[in-house]
This record gives C-alpha cells, structure tokens and sequence, in this order.
C-alpha cells in the first residue's frame, strides 16, 4: 500500500498514508462517531479522532507488533498505546529494559522518547468492540509489510496476542518453517536470523483476569533486552 505520491516511501511518508486512510468504513464511521460522543471522564478532551500512527524510528531493532489503538487511549491521543492500561503495562516493561525513556505514556507530548524500539499494531484504527473484521485486517496489512521493508535493522520482534502474531507470522516467515502455535513466551528463531517472541496482549481483559501478570509480562522484554545486548549497545 504505497501511497499515493511521489515521494520515496519512508517511515515519515508512510506515517502520513495511515493518518488519511479511508479504506475501512465502518471503523472510518466508529472512530467519528467515538470522537463524537467520547466518554464522561474525557468529554473535554480533544480527540485525535483519526488512524494513529506507529512510534519509533526506522533504525530499531526491537519491534512491537499490538491489536489496534484503544478507541479512548490511541484514538483520543493520537498515539499507539498512550492513555490507556495496556499502554500503562507496555511503557512501564520498556522503561525497566531501556527501551523508553519513561514509564508511562499520557499524551503526545509528554516528553515519551523510544530507544531501539518501534512500535506499531496489526489496525490503525479502533475497531468495535475491539473485534476487527478479516478484510479490515486485510486492508491494513500492506502497511505492516510495508513498515517491515523499511525497518531492515529490526532483530528481534514481538507480536502481542494472537491477532498480531498471526498476521506478523506470514510476512517473516520462509517455506521451510511450520508456523508454530501461539503460546505466552514462544520463541522461534527465524530463517533469517531475527527473533520472534509471542506474549498474551496487555489488554485489561488479560490483566484483570490474571492471565498476564507483570513479571510474565517483564519476561517477554528481558527475553529481547538479552537478544540485542545492553542498553545503548548497536
């Protein structure tokens, strides 16, 4: 999904491309009618109210690979993972592994800076009931391939809940590898050399529940600090 331009693809173009896409309906008409209606504890709040764009910067080589942004957390901010309990989770594991300059994420500008770390989602947009539909991911996978083919220093990725790493898998995957199943800390060493570890999303229905606890979460990032070396390392 190369956008409709000119210009070279870059990260900073292909950022642009998701902000104006239109290509889904119904999740164009529920992120209007989110931004519309809000919810009490934001109904001051101005809402970004379009696709959210990924976060990082092209040289990574860590990727993190989430659902889609929370139609009150990305939707409202303007960016992924930010004002919302998954973000919470997300920024704090990244702040103790030396991925984020700061444990929490509340709003675009709120000093947040990434190191090594990109961080993008299988939607751009927020989907009903948090359920997207097959041609909705569809449609927005061109743009993961995409990000895929620009961040060519990634060495270790990770796909947060099943939807992520069952759209993720194809794109990294070689003939010759199975895909394995989808378990909380699976691990598989790629064709290619690079790293794809699987953790359960830190969605509040995973949290809340217990089925995701912070050190299991902790682990995930420990597991992609010691793949890439010590903080600041190239």
């Amino acid at each position: 999904m190369t956008p409709p331009s000119q210009e070279p693809l870059t990260i900073e173009v292909l950022h642009q491309s998701i902000c104006e896409c239109k290509r889904c309906p119904r999740l164009v008409a529920w992120t209007k009618e989110v931004t519309r209606t809000k919810v009490a504890r934001f109904k001051d709040f101005d809402y970004w109210g379009k696709p959210v764009p990924s976060l990082g910067k092209v040289d990574a080589r860590l990727l993190i690979v989430g659902l889609a942004p929370a139609a009150h957390g990305g939707t409202r901010t303007g960016r992924v993972f930010t004002g919302d309990r998954s973000g919470d989770w997300l920024y704090r594991a990244l702040h103790r592994f030396g991925f984020a300059n700061q444990p929490s994420s509340i709003d675009r500008n709120d000093g947040l800076n990434l190191t090594d770390c990109y961080i993008t989602a299988v939607l751009h947009c927020a989907p009903p009931l948090n359920k997207p539909l097959p041609e909705e991911i569809a449609k927005c996978q061109p743009y993961l391939a995409s990000e895929l083919k620009l961040l060519n220093q990634v060495r270790v990725f990770v796909a947060l809940g099943k939807i992520a790493f069952d759209n993720l898998w194809p794109l990294l995957s070689q003939p010759r590898q199975k895909k394995p199943i989808f378990q909380h800390g699976l691990e598989v060493e790629l064709v290619s050399g690079q790293t794809l570890i699987a953790s359960y999303h830190p969605s509040q229905q995973n949290t809340f529940t217990g089925k995701l606890t912070e050190p299991m979460f902790d682990r995930i990032f420990a597991r992609a600090r010691l793949r890439l070396g010590p903080s600041g390392q190239s």
